[in-house]
């Protein structure tokens, strides 16, 4: 009887691996070792998604905190509250004959510009422009001037209490008084306070903030 042959890959019944089975398991690993821009790239993508992961993660809980409250951001009229500082200077009152004032009418009562510019020559102001204009403020009326107005914008103010005051880029010192909604005439002349003091601006954040004029647009070929 002839015997099997012998399988020479069974030695004392466990199996023997062959070459080329070894060589097959260690084949990545000579291709990576052989290839090492291969290794690089793939080094490279996981850190692109470790970086993605953290991106996502912080525009999850960025956005959790905006809703929440917790992460706020400045509005464009919190922006103009801030910038817009009312002058702290202590005025004397000055002699109503060397201030210059323009008067416009931001409402819709007819001759309200006249009648008003009227009130101020009879107390010796000297009058300028009398005209409409359009504004977004909303109050008694608007006191305009530069930085070299402000004394005369101080005296305007005290015949016009309630009024605010808001400082532009002129270099004169005339002054714009702006009649608004609330606006009912000047205080009588016997009760103008003529002691020194400020400038009165309390309402920062009723300031023209509704587009980029500052503080008023005015109204073309309108008429007093």
């Amino acid at each position: 009887m002839a015997r099997k042959p012998k399988d020479v890959t069974v030695l004392h019944g466990h199996r023997v691996i062959t070459g080329p089975e070894l060589r097959a398991t260690f084949v990545e690993d000579d291709e990576n070792a052989e290839n090492p821009g291969r290794l690089r790239r793939r080094i490279l993508h996981g850190v692109v998604l470790v970086l993605l992961l953290g991106l996502i993660v912080a525009g999850i809980m960025g956005a959790m905190g905006v809703m929440s409250g917790q992460i706020k951001f400045p509005s464009a009229i919190q922006a103009q509250e801030n910038s817009s500082v009312c002058p702290s200077t202590t005025f004397d009152y000055t002699p109503p004959a060397k201030v210059k004032v323009n008067v416009l009418n931001a409402t819709s009562r007819n001759g309200l510009a006249k009648a008003a510019a009227n009130e101020f020559k009879a107390r010796k102001f000297v009058v300028g422009n009398v005209a409409n204009m359009q504004t977004g403020y909303r109050g008694v009326a608007a006191i305009v001037s530069g930085a070299a107005g402000q004394s005369a914008a101080f005296t305007v103010q005290r015949n016009l209490p309630g009024s605010d005051y808001f400082q532009d880029g002129r270099k004169d010192a005339s002054v714009d008084v702006i009649l608004t909604s609330d606006y009912r005439g000047l205080v009588k002349p016997q009760l103008v306070d003529q002691t020194p003091g400020t400038l009165s601006c309390p309402r920062e954040s009723r300031r023209v903030a509704d587009d980029s004029q500052w503080p008023v647009m005015p109204t073309q070929g309108a008429k007093p």
